[in-house]
């Protein structure tokens, strides 16, 4: 038995990277908004990068899409 209490360290830092995944995708919204895909592709993947959100490149992809068509779009679940 541990006597770690419930919520380890890993789950706080996995709270906190999704947390900065999502502060990415609202931060390339507002900016990027109509912009094209490969822009809007790319300041998400180096966003993700500086917060330590590994996102696969079909879900950069898919969301780069969605902000250029639509304006917005749902944050990835990270690791």
């Amino acid at each position: 038995m541990s006597d770690q209490p419930t919520g380890s360290a890993t789950d706080e830092v996995s709270d906190a990277r999704q947390e900065a995944a999502e502060n990415v995708v609202e931060r390339v919204e507002s900016w990027d908004e109509g912009a094209e895909p490969a822009t809007v592709r790319e300041d998400l993947q180096e966003g993700m990068e500086q917060a330590g959100a590994r996102v696969e490149d079909a879900e950069l992809d898919r969301m780069s899409e969605e902000i250029h068509d639509d304006g917005s779009t749902e944050a990835p679940e990270v690791e």
